[in-house]
Parts: C-alpha cells; sequence; structure tokens
C-alpha cells in the first residue's frame, strides 16, 4: 500500500522574516554565539523562529578585531535595525524626460 503525500509547508526552516504581515513582532529573544573567529547575532521571536540575524564577518570586521566586544555590538545593532527598518515606504516617482 502507498504511503500517504504529507503536504510540505513554506515555513521549511522556520524563518518568518519575509513575509510582510508577519514582520512586526511584539516580544523577541536575542541569542549570541560569540566563539574565537565569529560572533552570529540571532534574533527570534517566543517560539525560537528566526526573524533576523547578523554576523561580525558581515558586518565589515576582520581578522582579529572580529573577536571585540564593540564588533559583537555592531553585529547586535544591525540584527535589531533589519527588523525595526523594514518598511520602505511607496516606490518614488521616475525621473522626468524632456
Amino acid at each position: 500500500m502507498a504511503k500517504a503525500i504529507t503536504k510540505i509547508s513554506l515555513h521549511r526552516n522556520g524563518r518568518i522574516g519575509s513575509h510582510k504581515g508577519a514582520s512586526r513582532i511584539p516580544k523577541g529573544v536575542i541569542h549570541a554565539q560569540a566563539s574565537f573567529n565569529n560572533t552570529i547575532v540571532t534574533v527570534t521571536d517566543v517560539w525560537g523562529r528566526v526573524v533576523s540575524w547578523s554576523s561580525v564577518g558581515t558586518s565589515r570586521f576582520k581578522g582579529m578585531r572580529k573577536g571585540t566586544p564593540f564588533a559583537a555590538q555592531t553585529a547586535a545593532t544591525n540584527a535589531i535595525r533589519t527588523i525595526v527598518d523594514q518598511d520602505n515606504g511607496c516606490r518614488p516617482p521616475k525621473k522626468r524626460h524632456v
């Protein structure tokens, strides 16, 4: 007998940051994973689904500067800023051709 095919949802990995309606979350949890080589900051909602993330390497720090507390603070600021500043507003009008 054949097995029943289960429906695959669009939220395979649990990320919700790509949908417009789900971008605003009232509460969140910030996880920071610090190692000698890099620091990764992840912002999740209360249920643990990833909303945004940032790392020190994506914040343009290289070498030994990736292990500093300032670099971790910059990565945390970038991760939070992507959640707060998601609304870009309306598209600007085209330039006028004369």
